[in-house]
């Protein structure tokens, strides 16, 4: 679909906020990848190793919440 001319210029509150959010804070977006890097990139985990936590894992009852009598 094809914009016209006045829409191809047009950003939105929320665009500028962030552009200008940005220029503010230069180091955000490094800030950000360090911390999903922390948080979700982890290193692959060989197959020995996934086989050891799946034999190592302590088995759940269906039914966390009551105890068995």
């Amino acid at each position: 679909m094809k914009l016209t001319k006045q829409h191809q210029m047009y950003e939105s509150e929320h665009t500028l906020f962030i552009k200008e959010l940005k220029a503010k804070n230069p180091g955000m977006e490094e800030g950000q990848r360090a911390g999903r890097a922390l948080l979700w990139d982890k290193a692959p985990v060989s197959l020995s190793e996934q086989e050891r936590q799946l034999e190592s894992a302590v088995k759940q009852q269906a039914y966390v919440y009551q105890n068995k009598v």
